[in-house]
């Protein structure tokens, strides 16, 4: 394979100087705890709840390396969510001196508005066809497996959400190629499959800022897990009658 230079994404540092930290996003606990995060040379995880801030700092990392906001590869450029953007202006972003040959964002709340945009330009080769003659989850994979080359950073916000269980290890196979083709992955996630990839840092955001943590210490996998084994019994407690 060769020599590589990764990650080619080192580190992502914050300096809040001139930041109006009484407003959002530096009001979320782990965005306004953050000072720097190293990043692993194959695959990165960001999770935590709901409104915790892992999309918010995926989306200024993604504005600060020159991505659209809504995503796609650095040429796509839209602008239907456009808005100020404070913590990207405020990271500082150390890489390699190698760059990458090849570069995503994938965010799976406006791939639909990508989609389009690829459709409407007609570069729809290096997406095996049409996106939108496909559903969701189809339409993703059809980005993994045939847009991206390798070499490659790659961004992924919460990319499970249109795949079945299933889908997600092919995902997680397809990931795990394009790491041994030199690929360095951050992702958003709340899946406990894609989390299960070995080696990978993983990143917990909370109320008391931001945690690398092992595998099976996520509330992912204790959750899943616990319920699978024991479905019946949480059921009725979920579910108790009036």
């Amino acid at each position: 394979m060769g020599f590589s230079a990764r990650p080619y994404l080192q580190r992502v540092s914050a300096d809040y100087g001139r930041a109006d930290l009484d407003a959002f996003p530096f009001t979320i606990p782990a965005v306004r705890e953050l000072s720097a995060i190293d990043f692993h040379p194959d695959v990165t995880f960001f999770i935590g709840e709901n409104g915790s801030g892992k999309s918010t700092l995926m989306e200024a990392i993604a504005l600060a390396l020159g991505f659209s906001m809504e995503g796609g590869t650095l040429n796509v450029r839209l602008n239907t969510a456009s808005h100020d953007a404070p913590l990207s202006d405020a990271l500082k972003l150390s890489r390699s001196f190698r760059k990458p040959a090849d570069h995503y964002f994938f965010r799976a709340e406006s791939f639909f508005n990508v989609a389009t945009y690829m459709e409407e330009m007609g570069y729809l080769a290096g997406y095996g066809g049409s996106l939108h003659a496909r559903s969701h989850g189809e339409a993703f994979m059809s980005v993994l497996v045939n847009k991206f080359k390798g070499r490659g950073l790659y961004l992924l916000d919460e990319p499970e959400a249109a795949l079945s269980p299933n889908r997600q290890l092919a995902a997680l196979s397809a990931i795990d190629q394009l790491v041994k083709q030199d690929s360095q992955f951050i992702i958003v996630t709340h899946s406990p499959i894609l989390l299960s990839y070995p080696n990978a840092k993983i990143l917990c955001f909370d109320s008391g800022g931001i945690t690398e943590m092992a595998y099976e210490d996520t509330e992912h996998y204790a959750v899943t897990r616990d319920f699978l084994n024991h479905y019946q019994r949480r059921l009725q407690q979920l579910l108790e009658p009036d």
